[in-house]
């Protein structure tokens, strides 16, 4: 996967010098270079499903807030009955 900047993500699976599965996560800058035991990835996973969640329902909102908008403000009742 290519991020904003250019840089490449690579998630794989690695073994570790005890024999261990890690899930690996690695920029192609260098700048990070996470192993992860198969548990911390599914959290961080779980995590980062929850989020991109929240940020389409947050977009969906604001849409559709966009689409019902009156064009002028709605008056109460009572600003109503007072204005005449």
């Amino acid at each position: 996967m290519e991020l904003d900047n250019g840089t490449a993500v690579s998630i794989s699976l690695v073994e570790d010098n005890g024999g261990k599965d890690r899930v690996a996560f690695t920029l192609s800058n260098g700048e990070c270079d996470l192993k992860l035991s198969p548990h911390q990835a599914r959290v961080l996973a779980t995590e980062l499903i929850m989020a991109v969640n929240r940020a389409e329902v947050r977009g969906n909102l604001r849409r559709s807030q966009n689409l019902t908008r009156p064009a002028e403000p709605s008056r109460s009742m009572f600003q109503q009955a007072f204005a005449k």
